[in-house]
């Protein structure tokens, strides 16, 4: 099967549709967080200035500033990575996950070979599956599109000297744990493992996908050496702002809202799906989306279009096929009327 790495959920969602396919909140912007992004517009003669951005990232992550890169979305850190790295001879990437980590790799002339989590094991990773002369690994935490959060103990074990380890923490900061206080399973803070690199992005909590705001955490010889990759004023003026506003005490505490609610949302997602005939879920969910296997799902996706619902197809990630499709978690009452609407449409074809 021949997998389109360049898909990608906004290509799903059109006029009308009700967005289940990209896996970005919706509500509004704070004013905490757009009264920044807004003062910084009127700073835009000036080239941008990230000392500031940087040592509150770094204070968020309890890490070093030397130990911070930010940059224009964590896409972009998949190109600087797989350009700045090329003397890299096994690169690994773990799937199903976010294709653009593949692409960028390619691109830059890597080969990739693949390990591929199954579905008989829900989707968990286990370390001994990743090559030991793989100096150059890849996966996602929790990670799309399975929405499958690994024990963060299994991820270190993939660390070693002479091998880069990259974890994209994407959505990280929407995960929750009853009793936990703060990121389950994230390796953000951990400094003790050697060729660590967590990737952060805040697009998908504060709805900034065109903004364009991420970051990684390493070392700082890694930091340095992936720095001199960076085009000279990578982010934005606005970016920045966004980024030392979502790094505040307010910003984390507001997070931890959103996470218990939507955790919440997702389990009463999941429990309307467990009615649903002939469907299957990927693992157990622990993000703002969960994926589903069924019978025919890229003959339902198109139903669902015509009924109103922008879903993400499955067959685009290695590892999954076209009986899969990932479903973002929405408020209850959109919850509902898609399931409603989905069963309809399954229940229509038997």
């Amino acid at each position: 099967m021949t997998f389109e790495l360049g898909h990608h959920g906004d290509t799903e969602v059109g006029d009308g549709l009700v967005d289940l396919a990209v896996n970005v909140r919706h509500e509004p912007m704070p004013a905490w967080l757009s009264a920044p992004i807004a003062e910084a517009l009127t700073q835009l003669r000036a080239y941008p200035k990230d000392r500031e951005a940087t040592a509150a990232v770094a204070s968020r992550h309890r890490r070093d500033p030397s130990e911070v890169l930010l940059t224009a979305g964590a896409a972009q850190a998949f190109v600087l990575l797989a350009q700045a790295l090329r003397d890299f001879r096994r690169a690994v990437v773990v799937h199903p996950q976010f294709t653009e980590p593949e692409a960028a790799l390619r691109n830059a002339g890597h080969e990739v070979e693949r390990v591929l989590l199954r579905a008989e094991d829900g989707f968990r990773l286990d370390a001994r599956l990743i090559p030991g002369d793989a100096d150059l690994v890849f996966l996602g935490n929790p990670t799309n599109p399975t929405s499958v959060l690994h024990p963060a103990e299994e991820i270190a074990k993939l660390a070693r000297p002479g091998r880069v380890l990259v974890v994209d923490e994407a959505f990280a900061d929407i995960t929750f744990r009853d009793g936990f206080d703060g990121e389950p399973e994230s390796l953000a803070a951990r400094t003790d493992l050697p060729g660590l690199v967590v990737l952060r992005s805040l697009t998908k909590t504060w709805g900034l996908a065109g903004l364009r705001i991420g970051y990684l955490l390493t070392s700082t010889a890694l930091r340095e050496r992936l720095a001199a990759a960076l085009p000279l004023w990578a982010v934005s003026t606005p970016a920045l702002a966004a980024a030392t506003a979502c790094a505040s005490p307010t910003a984390i505490a507001a997070e931890r809202e959103i996470a218990a609610r939507v955790a919440a949302e997702r389990d009463h997602l999941l429990r309307r799906l467990a009615h649903v005939p002939n469907l299957t879920v990927a693992g157990t969910p622990a993000s703002a989306f969960v994926t589903v296997r069924l019978p025919d799902a890229d003959k339902i996706r198109l139903e669902l279009r015509e009924r109103g619902y922008a879903v993400r197809r499955g067959d685009t990630f290695p590892g999954l096929g076209p009986d899969w499709l990932r479903i973002a978690v929405r408020d209850t009452a959109i919850t509902d009327a898609f399931v409603a609407t989905l069963t309809d449409v399954i229940e229509e074809r038997l």
